[in-house]
C-alpha cells in the first residue's frame, strides 16, 4: 500500500476556489431567478399592530410581499435533532408577536435584489411594544433542561449540603472564582442563503450551505409534506459554518415555502446586519467555579457551575459542563447548568459548543489553584490527569495528554519561566507565559460511500457528506489513493449532493472519524468486486474487458465500543504576551499547541485546522463581544468592522506539533476528530499568560484595553 495519509497533501479543491470556479450556494445560476429581501423587526418585544406593504407592493420590480397576514404554507417538522431538525421552533411568520430584535416579519420577492431591498424598505410597521430583557442581569435563570438527552447536572462523591463542607475542611487550598464570556456572533466568510427551485408543486431543489444534506433533505421533506426523494439538496462547497449551518434557519424555510408559492426559482441572501440577529451565536455566560486541593496538589473536589442565555422560541443551552467530569480526576465532583430566558435571537453550536467557554473557566481556575499552592501549573495538571471519563465510568482509549503537556513545555521552554509575576520584561514592556489544556470528544456516526475504478484510470468516490473548507475533500481522495494504489491526481471526489449516499454531518468534529472508515471500506470492497490487488490491475482488466467501470458501496458505523472506551482527543496550549502597561496594548507573541488527535490523515490540513481554531480563540479572548442595545434590543455591531476579529497583525506564528498513537479502539482508520479541540483552552492560556506578565487576574472576556488599565 502506497503511504499517502499522514503526508502533506496539497488541497484538492485550492485552485477552485482560489480561481473562483467553486460554485458556493448564492452562485448558482438558476434561468428565471428571482431575489428576496427580509423585512425585520426593529424592536424587541411586542405586537405588530399594522403592516402597510402597499408601497412595497407597488414598487418597481415587486412580485410579492409576504407576512404573518398572508404567510405562506408551512408545516411544523418532528424537530427531534436526529431527522428534521430547525434551528428555531416556531415557524417565521406564525404570528404578529416579536420576540426578539432582528425577527423576520417578511419576505419582498422582485425581480432583481436591488428592487426587493429597495422595496423593503418602504413596508411600514406599527408595534406595540413592551420592555425587552437583553442583559443577563434582569433574567430568571431556572434548572436547564436536558440536551441531546442527558441531564445537565451530574454528581460524584459527597455533595450532600452540610457534609461537604466538614468533607473539605481538610483542604490546604480553595479556590472560588466566577468567569464570564460576552456574546459570540457567527461571522462565516460565506454569508448564510439559500436558492430554492421548485421544478413542480411537489419536486424541490435546495441550494444552501449545509452542514449536513441528507438530515436537511429529511427537514424540507417535513417541512412541506414531501417524500425525501422529492428534495434534493446541493452543498458542494460551503465557506465556513462553525455549526451555525447545521439545519435550516426561518430565513431558509421562508424562502422555500415563498418560492413554493410563486413557482419562481428564489434567492435569499442574508446581509452582514441580519445575521447578527439570524444566524446563531454563543450565549454569553457566566460559571462559577470552586476547587479544593491538598497540599500536594491533588483535587479533592470540584464544583462547576454555570448560567447561560437562550431565546423565547427555542431552547438552547451551552453546554459548559460536559467537559469536566473528562478533565481532571476528583473524589468529589460536581456540575450544574441554570438557562434564563431572554429576548434574543437563538443561541446555536459554536465552535466547540460548551467545552471554549467551559475550559477557559476550569483551566483559568486551575492556573489560580497553582499560583495558590507554589505548584507548576504542567505539573498540576499531570498530578490529577484522570484515566477514565468520571461520568461515564470508562476508561479513556489511547490518551496522550501528559505528552502533550510535557512536550509543549519542552518546546516552548517554559523551565525557564520566571515563577514570579512582573518579573520578565523585554523592550519596556512585561512579558507573561501562560498554559493550558485542550480537549474535545471524539465522536463518529455512520456514512456510506460509493467508489467507482473507470476505464480512464481515474477513481471516482461518491458521497453526500460536506466539505466545510476544512479539506474533506483532500482527506477523502488521499484515503481513497492509499487503498487503491494511486496517485491522489487519479481520484476524483463529488460531496455535498443528497442524491449521494448518506455521509454524514459534518459537526462536532466528526467527519473525518466519520467518512474515513467508509472511504476505506468502499475502496477495498470495489478492489475486491474487480478481482484486484490494486487499482492498476482493476483498470487493465477493464482494458480487457471492455467494461466501462467497477462499483462497490460500503458503509461504516460505531459499533459497541463506546461501551467500553470512552474517546476524547486532547491537547496543550503553551503561549507568550506582552503588555504594554502606559497604553494597555497587549501582544501575543508566541504559540504552541501539541495535539493527540489518533492518526493524523493530512499533516498539512491538519494543522492549518488547528491554527485556524487557536486564531479563533484569540478573538474569542482579546476582541469579540457582542452587546445588545438595551432600548432596542438590536446588536449593536452589524458588519466586521463593528464587530472586531483578528486580522494578520494580531496573530503570531502557532507552531503545531502532533503526538500519540492511531485509536484504532474507535474505528478502523484510527482517526478523530480536530475541528473543535485546537480553540479550546486558547482564552484561558492568554489570561493565564497575562497573570504573570501582570499579577492582575482577569475573570471576564474578552479582555479589551480597558481591563488592562
Amino acid at each position: 500500500m502506497n503511504q499517502v495519509t499522514g503526508t502533506s497533501l496539497n488541497r484538492k479543491d485550492g485552485r477552485a476556489k482560489v480561481t473562483g470556479t467553486a460554485t458556493y450556494a448564492a452562485e448558482h445560476q438558476i434561468p428565471g431567478l428571482v431575489h428576496g429581501y427580509l423585512v425585520t423587526a426593529n424592536i424587541a418585544h411586542g405586537q405588530i399592530t399594522s403592516i402597510d406593504t402597499q408601497g412595497a407592493a407597488t414598487a418597481p420590480g415587486v412580485i410579492a410581499v409576504f407576512t404573518h397576514k398572508n404567510a405562506p404554507t408551512v408545516s411544523k417538522p418532528a424537530n427531534d435533532f436526529i431527522t428534521s431538525k430547525i434551528y428555531e421552533a416556531r415557524l417565521p411568520l406564525s404570528d404578529d408577536q416579536i420576540y426578539y430584535a432582528g425577527q423576520i416579519i417578511g419576505l419582498v420577492v422582485a425581480d432583481t435584489f436591488e428592487r426587493a431591498r429597495h422595496a423593503a424598505h418602504l413596508v411600514k410597521v406599527k408595534y406595540i411594544t413592551q420592555e425587552p430583557i437583553v442583559e443577563a442581569s434582569k433574567a430568571t435563570f431556572n434548572e436547564a433542561p436536558p440536551m441531546f438527552g442527558q441531564q445537565m447536572t451530574f454528581e460524584k462523591g459527597n455533595f450532600a449540603p452540610g457534609d461537604f463542607a466538614s468533607a473539605m475542611a481538610g483542604a490546604a487550598a480553595q479556590i472560588t472564582a466566577t468567569y464570564t464570556t460576552s456574546t459570540e456572533l457567527h461571522a462565516p466568510m460565506e454569508p448564510h442563503a439559500i436558492i430554492a427551485h421548485w421544478q413542480d408543486a411537489d419536486t424541490l431543489t435546495v441550494y444552501e450551505p449545509s452542514q449536513g444534506v441528507i438530515r436537511s433533505q429529511g427537514t424540507y421533506a417535513d417541512l412541506f409534506g414531501l417524500p425525501p426523494e422529492k428534495v434534493r439538496i446541493i452543498t458542494p462547497f460551503i465557506g465556513g459554518a462553525f455549526g451555525s449551518k447545521g439545519f435550516p434557519w426561518p430565513h431558509a424555510i421562508l424562502g422555500a415555502a415563498a418560492a413554493r408559492q410563486l413557482l419562481r426559482p428564489l434567492k435569499v441572501v442574508l446581509s452582514r446586519r441580519q445575521m447578527t440577529a439570524n444566524a446563531g451565536h454563543r450565549s454569553e455566560t457566566e460559571q462559577t467555579i470552586r476547587l479544593w486541593a491538598n497540599a500536594d496538589g491533588s483535587l479533592m473536589a470540584i464544583d462547576h457551575g454555570v448560567k447561560s442565555c437562550t431565546s423565547p422560541v427555542d431552547i438552547f443551552t451551552e453546554p459548559c459542563t460536559g467537559i469536566t467530569p473528562a478533565m481532571y480526576a476528583a473524589p468529589n465532583l460536581r456540575t450544574r447548568q441554570e438557562l434564563a430566558v431572554m429576548n434574543v435571537g437563538t443561541p446555536a453550536f459554536m465552535r466547540a459548543p460548551g467545552e471554549n467557554p467551559g475550559l477557559w473557566a476550569l483551566e483559568s481556575a486551575m492556573d489560580e489553584l497553582a499560583w495558590e499552592l507554589k505548584i507548576d501549573p504542567v505539573e498540576l495538571r499531570l498530578k490529577n490527569e484522570t484515566k477514565e471519563h468520571q461520568r461515564r465510568g470508562l476508561p479513556f482509549s489511547a490518551k496522550h495528554f501528559g505528552e502533550c503537556l510535557r512536550l509543549g513545555a519542552e518546546q516552548f521552554g517554559w523551565q525557564d519561566r520566571p515563577k514570579q509575576v512582573r518579573s520578565l520584561t523585554r523592550d519596556g514592556k512585561l512579558i507573561g507565559w501562560g498554559m493550558a489544556a485542550s480537549t474535545f470528544p471524539a465522536l463518529r456516526s455512520s456514512a456510506t460511500v460509493t467508489v467507482r475504478l473507470l476505464a480512464d484510470g481515474t477513481a471516482h468516490i461518491l458521497t453526500s457528506a460536506n466539505d466545510m473548507g476544512t479539506g474533506a475533500y483532500t482527506i477523502v481522495a488521499g484515503t481513497a489513493a492509499e487503498v487503491l494504489g494511486l496517485a491522489v491526481e487519479q481520484v476524483r471526489v463529488e460531496m455535498g449532493d443528497s442524491l449521494l449516499p448518506n455521509g454524514g454531518m459534518a459537526g462536532a468534529s466528526q467527519m473525518t472519524a466519520t467518512l474515513v472508515p467508509a472511504v476505506m471500506a468502499a475502496c477495498e470492497q470495489v478492489l475486491k468486486t474487480a478481482l484486484a490487488a490494486t487499482a492498476q490491475e482493476a483498470f487493465a482488466t477493464l482494458h480487457q474487458s471492455g467494461q466501462a467501470a467497477f462499483e462497490a458501496t460500503a458503509s461504516s458505523a460505531p459499533g459497541e465500543e463506546g461501551k467500553t472506551w470512552a474517546f476524547q482527543s486532547w491537547g496543550a496550549h503553551f503561549c507568550e504576551v506582552s503588555v504594554d502597561e502606559d497604553i494597555a496594548r497587549l501582544r501575543v507573541n508566541r504559540w504552541v499547541s501539541v495535539m493527540n488527535i489518533g492518526r493524523v490523515m493530512n499533516a498539512k490540513t491538519a494543522a492549518s485546522q488547528i491554527r485556524g481554531a487557536v486564531i479563533m480563540g484569540i478573538g474569542h479572548a482579546l476582541m469579540e463581544a457582542c452587546h445588545f442595545d438595551p432600548n432596542i434590543g438590536y446588536p449593536v455591531v452589524y458588519d466586521l468592522a463593528t464587530y472586531h476579529l483578528p486580522t494578520h497583525a494580531d496573530i503570531p506564528r502557532i507552531q503545531v506539533t502532533f503526538v500519540g498513537e492511531p485509536d484504532y479502539n474507535f474505528n478502523p482508520a484510527g482517526v478523530r476528530g480536530l475541528g473543535e479541540i485546537g480553540i479550546t483552552g486558547v482564552s484561558a492560556a492568554i489570561a493565564n499568560a497575562i497573570y504573570h506578565a501582570t499579577g492582575k487576574r482577569i475573570r471576564d472576556l474578552p479582555i479589551t484595553p480597558d481591563k488592562l488599565l
